[in-house]
């Protein structure tokens, strides 16, 4: 019987082509865009995760912030407080920190023979590859007996090797660092790989020196700008974070003031952006569903029209009201089940093309298709409810005499 209902709903929607299809356009466009939308958000969302925990592992990062002076007095700078004691003494007291890698950073200029480039140089130590995941393509990275030492070694950026030796090997060769108007020689000993921008800055166009080289010869202080530190593990993040906040509102007074940034703060406020993206355009897509729904429910009252004389015909034949009931809802729910079906084809689709194009993963969540196609029936139920009331409590008289 519901085999056979089904048959005749098809039958129905086939004889009338031009008109189902738009029928169903609503439905189709709603579905789509909800498929589409959803799985774009995941890829796109799942790419950036990736690339930040490409860029490092469970990073922290801390600066000094303002600080305030009171009654017109001159206050100190809470910069005056980060020293690589304070980096020891974090690392040191706080459980669930795997390392803290201090660095300091200045602009100048980098002059081989006849070409020049203005980058950054930062200090740092041997841990700043681990932290960053950044390790050499060429040559090595200083080692602890330079930051002890204060040797004049550094590492170049992959940027920086296009602009200053385009066409010879930088390792082993002497290298200008002009700031301040002093010239530093440092000899070349690495050259990074090409990374991207990182949780310190863009570390291609960087260079990179001992820590006790850059405070001794280039900023001639004791105080480093910020640490990078490293939580344990990505479980022990937050219990890491904690633990450094604590320790600096006991170290720093409370009129000096510190910055601490996350990596786990910068994924949550993509990823809360990101639902909420998701959770907007689902609305949109929902109110066309509705649309959809009416769309639906016209055209099942003019079916009911142009059938009257059949439904008094099968009336006569002795079909009762639930028959003819389940009949036109049959049919609103075919209509809606087709058009969720089409949706969900056109939305993965086009979520497909888009993420070949964009380069992200293509991700099609199987619940988020469920949904899509669950609420479609449900807009096909409620608005196919009046049209198979309206056809079920005609008159078989009336009905047979409608012309």
């Amino acid at each position: 019987m519901i085999f056979e209902t089904i048959k005749i709903a098809f039958q129905s929607l086939y004889s009338n082509k031009l008109r189902t299809l738009l029928s169903m356009l609503g439905i189709i466009i709603g579905v789509s865009a909800v498929i589409a939308v959803v799985s774009i958000a995941s890829g796109s969302q799942a790419q950036i995760t990736s690339q930040i925990s490409d860029l490092g592992s469970n990073l922290i990062n801390i600066s000094p912030g303002v600080s305030r002076g009171w009654g017109g007095s001159i206050s100190r700078s809470s910069t005056d407080l980060f020293t690589l004691q304070l980096g020891e003494e974090i690392e040191k007291n706080s459980p669930h920190v795997k390392r803290v890698v201090p660095t300091g950073s200045a602009g100048g200029l980098f002059i081989k023979g006849n070409n020049n480039f203005r980058a950054n140089v930062v200090g740092t130590e041997e841990d700043y590859q681990a932290i960053n995941k950044y390790y050499p393509a060429q040559g090595i990275f200083f080692t602890d007996y330079d930051v002890k030492n204060s040797t004049n070694v550094i590492v170049l950026g992959s940027d920086l090797i296009a602009e200053l030796f385009p066409e010879s090997d930088p390792v082993g060769q002497n290298i200008k660092y002009n700031i301040n108007n002093r010239t530093h020689i440092f000899k070349v000993i690495g050259v990074m790989e090409n990374k991207g921008r990182g949780i310190t800055g863009n570390l291609n166009g960087q260079a990179y020196i001992p820590i006790t080289t850059f405070m001794n010869k280039i900023s001639n202080s004791n105080y480093v700008s910020n640490f990078v530190a490293q939580a344990n593990s990505s479980e022990t993040a937050n219990q890491a974070l904690d633990e450094i906040k604590y320790l600096l509102d006991n170290y720093i007074s409370e009129n000096d003031e510190y910055n601490i940034f996350s990596q786990d703060q910068l994924l949550t406020t993509i990823n809360d952006a990101t639902n909420t993206m998701k959770l907007m355009i689902i609305g949109i897509a929902a109110i066309s569903l509705l649309v959809g729904g009416i769309g639906i429910m016209n055209i099942m009252l003019v079916s009911v029209t142009e059938r009257t004389r059949e439904i008094g015909i099968r009336k006569a034949l002795g079909a009762k009201k639930k028959d003819i009931l389940f009949q036109f809802l049959i049919e609103s729910l075919t209509l809606s089940s087709v058009g969720g079906i089409i949706g969900i084809i056109v939305g993965g689709l086009a979520a497909y093309f888009i993420a070949q194009v964009g380069g992200w993963p293509f991700i099609m969540s199987i619940s988020i298709i469920a949904l899509a196609f669950s609420f479609s029936l449900v807009v096909g139920m409620f608005f196919g409810i009046y049209p198979a009331y309206r056809a079920s409590k005609l008159d078989p008289v009336d009905a047979l005499s409608y012309e």
